[in-house]
């Protein structure tokens, strides 16, 4: 259910409840209309055609259309013009394609994890994912255009040094790094990874990985560069 925002009549000052309108998108997805909540609204005074809509794009498969503008009629006659959230551009300038559900692969050895995170990173939009040889030797499990990925199968927590060696590593090779751990991080290699902007992901024996810092939902929802 969409969260009640409040609103304040410009007119007798009233403060009143107000649940934004939410619409079936063309992808399937529910879409809520982003009202501010601490934005002042406009007195409506004259209602046009073109400004009775309003642009906003769906979360869910990043689709911009024309969306009826929320109104609020006050009970002292007045009727305000809620403000909402503009239509921001696709990331990266590119128009992002709605990803099918991911598919795990349940973890019960070390390879299953690397199949894993190999098979995550193809979701995500990386193409020609390739294993570099020995990973001892190379420093990474896992190469694509643009990103070297290191996968913890360990159970314990992935240390500091360890990401710091894979941020050398994507720094060499002009890369993004991404790590992948079972046990998560120790506490100085997480917030290292948050300095270096390094993306850390952590993965339960599903197969199935969760972004665990802020670098890591921005590769989530940008794919690659």
């Amino acid at each position: 259910m969409a969260k009640s925002v409040p609103v304040h009549c410009p007119t007798c000052r009233r403060e009143h409840s107000f649940t934004p309108p939410t619409f079936p998108c063309a992808c399937g997805a529910p879409l809520t209309l982003p009202v501010l909540a601490d934005a002042t609204p406009e007195l409506l005074v004259h209602r046009t055609w073109r400004d009775s809509w309003v642009a906003v794009r769906c979360p869910a498969c990043d689709r911009q259309d024309q969306w009826p503008r929320p109104e609020f009629g006050c009970s002292c006659g007045t009727v305000v013009r809620l403000p909402v959230e503009p239509a921001r551009g696709p990331a990266e300038g590119k128009p992002q394609a709605l990803r099918p559900a991911f598919r795990p692969v349940a973890i019960r050895t070390a390879e299953d994890a690397v199949v894993a995170a190999e098979r995550y990173l193809t979701w995500l939009g990386f193409t020609a994912v390739t294993r570099p040889g020995d990973p001892v030797e190379s420093g990474v499990d896992l190469r694509a255009e643009g990103l070297v990925a290191r996968i913890d199968p360990t159970t314990l927590p992935t240390s500091l040094r360890a990401v710091e060696c894979l941020w050398l590593h994507g720094l060499t090779d002009c890369a993004t790094g991404a790590f992948f751990s079972l046990a998560g991080y120790e506490r100085d290699a997480r917030s290292r990874a948050d300095e270096l902007r390094l993306p850390l992901f952590v993965m339960d024996l599903t197969g199935t990985p969760q972004p665990l810092n802020g670098p890591a939902d921005e590769l989530v929802e940008q794919g690659p560069a």
